[in-house]
């Protein structure tokens, strides 16, 4: 399975899960298409999404809509509870009325609690907290309680969540409904993941997956938003960025690591995507974790 695409063994009657992860549990860049809602139970939870590393705080909330590219860097003395749950429990056709969709209600709203109104991050954190007690001990009755609570969650979300004027979820993968798509995209994936540190060539996976270049092209621009290329380089960046947050190594060997041809390609793509260079990169990691 490709550490860049997931797909959680969730029950195919009930897609849902509850995970209590230590913060020593650092997690490779992945996305799937189910939700994922993270919150910080103990100590701070550092997290990579998009550009930026947020720094969850004890107590905080952080949410990642379908396909939305995250990881988990090492958080020492910290607990995080993770949920996740598959759209499909939801009845869009038969609950939603005027409502936009939850998808959209999702990628465009603001995912980290802080920008909350302080009462829906207290609601919602006593729904997480309900669910959690759930899970260890499972009563009669465990899943009406636990959509219960996962309705109630989406309730508020529809009532209270703040909305941005454009989604952040540019990830957001609209085939990902279908199983053949899926498939073919966790296929394309671990093909990277084998080989991202070596050249990578549209032909090569285009081949590799039984696909004309053009087809392939066409493909994997439609399930993703993204160019394969603009994939691979993102890719390799999530990688760069993760060794640089948790290995002391001379540049010229992240960007080996990483799969760039060179340090000067790796310096340069690095500043361009995120605005600084991967020295000052690490240096901003390093003062974070110690204020």
């Amino acid at each position: 399975m490709s550490l860049y695409l997931e797909i959680p063994e969730l029950n195919k009657q009930f897609p849902y899960r509850m995970l209590c992860n230590d913060g020593m549990v650092i997690v490779y860049p992945h996305w799937h298409k189910e939700v994922e809602i993270i919150y910080a139970n103990r100590g701070k939870v550092n997290i990579g999404l998009n550009q930026q590393i947020i720094e969850l705080q004890e107590g905080e909330i952080i949410y990642f809509a379908s396909g939305e590219p995250h990881y988990f860097l090492a958080s020492p003395d910290s607990e995080r509870y993770v949920y996740q749950f598959d759209l499909k429990l939801f009845d869009e056709v038969f609950l939603r009325t005027n409502e936009k969709p939850l998808a959209s209600l999702l990628g465009k709203g603001e995912h980290l609690s802080r920008f909350w109104p302080p009462e829906l991050q207290a609601t919602v954190i006593d729904l997480l907290l309900e669910l959690h007690r759930l899970e260890f001990t499972h009563p009669a009755g465990e899943n009406y309680l636990v959509l219960s609570c996962l309705y109630q969650l989406i309730g508020q979300w529809y009532e209270k969540l703040p909305q941005k004027e454009t989604s952040d979820n540019s990830r957001t993968l609209p085939a990902l409904q279908r199983k053949e798509s899926l498939e073919r995209l966790d296929k394309i994936f671990e093909y990277i993941e084998s080989n991202y540190q070596e050249e990578i060539t549209i032909e090569k996976v285009a081949d590799y997956i039984g696909f004309s270049p053009y087809y392939f092209t066409r493909f994997f621009k439609k399930n993703t938003g993204q160019t394969f290329m603009q994939f691979l380089t993102e890719y390799r960046l999530n990688q760069a960025k993760f060794i640089l947050a948790n290995e002391k190594l001379p540049m010229a060997e992240v960007a080996e690591k990483a799969g760039f041809s060179s340090v000067k390609t790796f310096h340069h793509v690095f500043k361009e995507a995120v605005g600084q260079s991967p020295l000052q990169y690490q240096k901003r990691l390093v003062n974070q974790s110690i204020l």
